[in-house]
C-alpha cells in the first residue's frame, strides 16, 4: 500500500514552509533516514528525512513552492513489490486535493477533496486531546484568549483538526463587533500593497517578500500593538572593559579565541538578569514565568532579514565559551543551517548596532520575551570621572521592557546592574 509524505512541522510553531529543493526524483528508491528534500521555514533551511522505505512514485509539490501548509501531501511512496505507476495513480486525486495551496481565507477543503479521501471523524467537530482539551497552536491559543473566542466552537483546519491562527481570523471576522473591538486579531497584512495603487508613477521594481521577512513584519507588528514598551537608557563608560578585553585576548591568543566587545556584553546582560530576576521573566496572561538562568538571544543580520541565535546559560558560561558559541551560531545562521532550538526561546535579547555608528536606538521586544537590550556605539565623549571632566569611551544602552510584567523600578535596577558590570568587568568574571 502506498504511503503519503506530508509537509513536516520542523519547529513547534511552524504552520507552513517553502519546499526549496527535492533531493530525490520520481522512481528513486529511498530508505528510512535518507534525505528527501530541503525545506525553508521562516528562519532556516532544513533537511527532511524519509521515515518509510520504498520508491518515490510521485512528487506532488514542485521545488520552490511557497506557503505549503504543514500536513500537505508533497509526495507518494510505493512500498516494496507495489507497482509504482499504480501507486501514483491510485492516490493521485486525494493527494492533489491536499497539496493544492489553500485559499487566502483558508476555508474548509473543497467537497471533491473530501469525497476522494473521507475526512476522519475528528474533522466533524473541533479535535480534542486527552482531557477534552481542544488541539490548537500556541499562537491560536494566545489570540483566542485576547479576542475572547471559544476554541471549542472552532473547527480547526490544521493537521488532525488542529486550530491555527487562520481559523481565529475567520472566527473574529464573524464575531460580534463588541468582541472585535475588544482586541483585534493581531495578524497584519504583509506590507505589499498593489503597485498600481502606490507607485505614483515612480520607476520601481517589485520585491517579493521572503517567508522570513513576512514573519518579521508580523511578529514585530504584534509586539508593538500588544506589548506596552517602556524604555530606559544609561550611558556606560567602556574603558575598563576595553582594557580587560585586550588583556584577555593576549592570554587567549594561543587558543584561537578572540573576544569581541559583544561577547562581554552578552555575559554582562546574562549576569545582570540573574542579579535582577524580576526582569528575567515572560508575561503569560494571568501568570508570569520567572527563569532561573539567562539564555540571551543575540540579533544577527543575515541576507533577507534578522535571526536571533541563543547563547544558553550566558550567566554562567565563560566569555571564551560565549565567544566560541557566538561565532559558530552566527556563521550557521548566515547559511540558514540553525536548528529550531538554536533560535527559538531565550529569556531576553541583545541587539548591538554600535558597529554601524548608531549612537542610541530603542529595540522592539521579541515576544514572548520580556526585554531586549539595545547597544549603541562606543565613542569618545566628555565624561565626569572622580568629579572631574575628562574624555572617556562611552556607549548608550537602552533597555526595552514589557511593562505588563516588568515595573519601571525593576527595569531601572537591571540597567543599573548592567552598567555596574560593564564598568567593573572583573566582577562578572568572578
Amino acid at each position: 500500500m502506498s504511503k503519503k509524505i506530508q509537509m513536516p512541522a520542523l519547529s513547534p510553531t511552524m504552520e507552513e514552509g517553502t519546499l526549496a529543493k527535492w533531493l530525490v526524483k520520481e522512481g528513486d528508491t529511498v530508505s528510512s533516514g535518507d534525505l528527501l528534500a530541503e525545506i525553508e521555514t521562516d528562519k532556516a533551511t532544513m533537511e527532511f528525512e524519509a521515515v518509510d522505505e520504498g520508491r518515490i512514485a510521485r512528487i506532488l509539490v514542485g521545488e520552490g513552492t511557497e506557503g505549503v501548509k504543514v500536513g500537505t501531501v508533497i509526495a507518494i511512496i510505493a512500498e516494496e513489490g507495489e507497482d509504482v505507476a499504480e501507486a501514483a495513480q491510485g492516490d493521485g486525486g486525494a493527494a492533489k486535493a491536499e497539496a493544492a495551496p489553500a485559499p487566502k481565507a483558508e476555508v474548509a477543503p473543497a467537497p471533491q477533496a473530501e469525497a476522494a479521501a473521507p475526512a476522519p471523524k475528528a474533522d466533524a467537530a473541533p479535535a480534542r486531546e486527552e482531557g477534552d482539551r481542544v488541539k490548537a497552536s500556541p499562537l491560536a491559543r494566545r489570540l483566542a484568549e485576547q479576542t475572547g473566542v471559544d476554541l471549542a466552537s472552532i473547527k480547526g483546519s490544521g493537521p488532525n483538526g488542529r486550530v491555527v491562527k487562520a481559523d481565529l481570523e475567520g472566527a473574529a471576522k464573524g464575531a460580534p463587533a463588541a468582541v472585535q473591538d475588544q482586541a483585534p486579531v493581531s495578524a497584519t497584512p504583509a506590507p505589499s500593497a498593489p503597485a498600481a495603487a502606490q507607485d505614483f508613477g515612480i520607476p520601481h521594481e517589485v520585491v517579493k517578500l521572503s517567508g522570513m521577512r513576512k514573519t518579521i513584519a508580523r511578529r514585530l507588528t504584534e509586539s508593538k500593538q500588544q506589548v506596552p514598551h517602556i524604555y530606559l537608557t544609561v550611558d556606560i563608560q567602556l574603558d575598563r572593559l576595553l582594557k580587560l578585553r585586550s588583556e584577555l585576548n593576549a592570554g587567549l591568543a594561543g587558543r584561537g579565541v578572540k573576544l569581541s566587545v559583544n561577547d562581554l556584553l552578552i555575559k554582562a546582560l546574562g549576569a545582570a538578569l540573574v542579579q535582577v530576576p524580576e526582569c528575567n521573566v515572560q508575561f503569560a496572561g494571568d501568570q508570569m514565568l520567572q527563569f532561573k538562568r539567562a539564555d540571551i538571544s543575540v540579533a544577527v543580520s543575515i541576507p533577507g532579514g534578522l535571526i536571533t541565535p541563543i547563547i544558553t546559560e550566558a550567566d554562567s558560561k565563560s566569555v571564551s565559551a560565549i565567544s566560541t558559541a557566538m561565532k559558530d551560531l552566527a556563521a550557521r545562521a548566515k547559511d540558514g543551517k540553525l536548528a529550531p532550538q538554536e533560535y527559538q526561546g531565550g529569556t531576553a535579547s541583545l541587539s548591538n548596532m554600535g558597529m554601524f555608528g548608531i549612537k542610541q536606538f530603542e529595540a522592539v521586544i521579541n515576544p514572548p520575551q520580556g526585554m531586549i537590550m539595545a547597544i549603541g556605539a562606543g565613542e569618545k565623549r566628555p565624561f565626569v570621572i572622580d568629579d572631574a571632566l575628562q574624555i572617556a569611551t562611552v556607549m548608550s544602552a537602552t533597555g526595552s521592557f514589557d511593562h505588563r510584567a516588568i515595573d519601571g523600578a525593576d527595569g531601572a535596577r537591571l540597567m543599573q546592574a548592567f552598567k555596574e558590570l560593564v564598568e567593573n568587568p572583573l566582577g562578572m568574571l568572578a
